[in-house]
């Protein structure tokens, strides 16, 4: 489904954040993007969608090729990539139902979305996410009246309303207590399951991408130096990964931390909304 061929970017200071990277990824497939600070993991993702231009590269969406797209084509294109930032870019004095609807921007255009003039089946379709991830209470409480958890949840319906093929996601659960960051990790493999969506997650806990990911790629200094499922994931990948580290004890702490919460409760680059508006217009600069 999605097809990347030699993608490279380099910055005008001559950095070069991605070096040659092949990456091919089915339709349902989730794959979690590991790797230390400034290996590429969110430059790679924001080339998918064209809000980093690529310098040079293939990048394929089904028989379409991304690097070639400009202006209208572009903007339709990025209909079929939905995107879940890490600092959830939803308008804080907006309701949780007017920014869900917001993912409806590059189907209706600017000035229905402006007036709330929505379509019937759009707002429908709304109302069934917002049950589906469990905000259907919350319909309209203001975005800046809700908590890390549920702001995200607001962004993945938002995305899916968007009736994507594609999800791109960075660092959804950065900002969220690990009991959350479970929860929300859930939700987005049940939802890609039940849509047949295929899932890219930019994600730094590597409990979590080998808990709920079908395939993990590795990236250090812009290059994949691992691509496999994730029980694949032993001390001498994650050296090469991230480097020197005492990765066995750290396996050890994983292992025990459920059992340990458990005992514990029983029995007791661009700003995410500038980025949002590039995909609505299809300007990324």
């Amino acid at each position: 489904m999605l097809t990347l061929s030699g993608v490279c970017k380099r910055y005008p200071t001559g950095d070069r954040a991605l070096s040659d990277i092949e990456l091919s990824l089915p339709r349902g497939q989730i794959t979690a993007l590991i790797g230390p600070s400034g290996a590429g993991k969110s430059t790679l993702i924001r080339c998918i969608n064209r809000l980093v231009e690529p310098t040079s590269g293939s990048i394929r969406l089904d028989d379409t090729e991304l690097t070639r797209l400009s202006g209208r084509e572009l903007r339709r294109a990025r209909r079929a990539m939905a995107m879940i930032f890490q600092e959830y870019a939803l308008v804080d004095r907006l309701s949780v139902m007017e920014n869900v609807l917001s993912g409806r921007l590059g189907h209706v255009g600017f000035w229905r979305s402006f007036l709330r003039r929505y379509p019937a089946k759009d707002v429908t379709e709304a109302f069934r996410l917002l049950e589906r991830v469990g905000l259907s209470h919350a319909l309209d409480k203001r975005a800046d009246a809700l908590s890390g958890g549920q702001r995200q949840r607001v962004g993945i319906a938002r995305a899916l309303v968007q009736s994507p093929q594609l999800l791109l996601i960075d660092e959804p659960t950065a900002s969220l207590d690990p009991k959350t960051s479970r929860q929300i990790m859930r939700l987005i493999r049940e939802l890609c399951a039940e849509r047949r969506l295929a899932a890219i997650i930019n994600i730094h806990d590597v409990a979590l991408a080998r808990q709920f990911a079908d395939r993990v790629v590795g990236l250090r200094a812009g290059r994949i130096v691992f691509d496999g499922k994730p029980d694949e994931l032993s001390a001498e990948i994650l050296t090469t990964i991230y480097g020197e580290e005492d990765w066995d004890t750290q396996a050890d702490h994983e292992r025990d931390a459920p059992s340990k919460s458990k005992t514990q409760s029983h029995p007791a680059l661009m700003s995410p909304i500038s980025a949002l508006a590039a995909l609505s217009t299809g300007s990324t600069r």
